[in-house]
């Protein structure tokens, strides 16, 4: 039966096990999953498949940048106890060193870090400290300048929120204004500009804003007009350049960056546990569960 990469990924994702060593196991059980989980757990890797249906929500985000390319990688744990231990925090930051020579996350979870994989050097890490964690995302930007941000630092280059920017001109010290104003800005910026906005998001965004005019029941050429107006100050608020710039709000971040001499290329910005749904349970409950095994 062939491989895919699909079913590799599930296997990973389902026991924590490294890529390599997930792609091995379907292939001795010959694509059985279940059969493949158990293979996994009798090569000893039993101790972190059991962990690994825990909600890693917690974590850290690491940047890192060489030359004009900076990435940033988050990686998660279950408690933010784990994310301030020194052995969890030095295996962050060398995933983010190695991030810098791949191309994507896959990339990154099949890369060397100290002889073996970065994938398998998690599985590794779960069994000695005992928590389910993840490489969960990766991102990456080139610039002319790239400038990094970290808000809430745990360490030389990570916390809990990472930002980079590119830039062309301009200096290092307002670049880092506008990594700042990524970081903080409210709603968050979603993209560069309207062009780089996701159509769909846009669309859907339109529509509703027509389904609220048609609500008041004025005539159609009013409704068009407030339709007009409200979709600039949508796409105002949630496309970075166009956004009040919060070191000087009279300024878009544009504006502060024609005057500061500088041309914002693009931007990433990380935060651990974005659009994760984390499991609440309270600590009786907790001891609960323990009590029962």
């Amino acid at each position: 039966m062939a491989i895919t990469a699909a079913m590799v990924k599930e296997l990973r994702d389902s026991t924590g096990a490294g890529m390599m060593d997930a792609k091995k196991a379907l292939t001795e059980t010959d694509g059985d999953m279940e059969a493949a989980v158990d293979w996994l757990r009798t090569k000893g890797l039993a101790k972190a498949a059991k962990k690994s249906g825990r909600t890693a929500a917690e974590g850290l985000v690491a940047v890192a940048v060489e030359g004009g390319k900076g990435v940033a990688v988050e990686v998660n744990s279950e408690t933010d106890f784990v994310a301030k231990n020194n052995d969890f925090q030095s295996m962050v930051q060398a995933i983010a060193g190695a991030a810098l020579g791949a191309s994507d996350l896959d990339g990154l979870l099949a890369a060397d870090l100290g002889g073996k994989s970065v994938a398998d050097t998690v599985t590794d890490k779960i069994a000695t400290i005992g928590e389910n964690m993840s490489v969960r995302r990766m991102a990456r930007i080139e610039g002319e300048t790239v400038v990094t941000y970290v808000h809430n630092a745990a360490g030389d280059g990570m916390g809990k929120i990472g930002v980079l920017v590119a830039m062309t001109g301009g200096d290092e010290a307002f670049g880092r204004q506008v990594a700042m104003h990524v970081a903080a800005a409210d709603p968050r910026p979603q993209a560069l500009n309207a062009d780089a906005l996701d159509p769909a998001i846009v669309e859907k965004e339109r529509q509703i804003q027509i389904d609220i005019a048609r609500e008041s029941g004025k005539p159609e050429q009013v409704i068009e007009k407030m339709i007009e107006g409200r979709m600039k100050k949508y796409l105002s608020e949630i496309t970075l350049l166009n956004q009040a710039f919060v070191v000087n709000p009279d300024l878009s971040v544009e504006q502060a960056a024609k005057e500061a001499g500088a041309t914002i290329t693009g931007f990433v910005r990380l935060e651990v546990g974005e659009g994760i749904d984390k499991k609440e349970e309270d600590f009786a409950a907790e001891v609960a569960k323990a009590a029962q095994g």
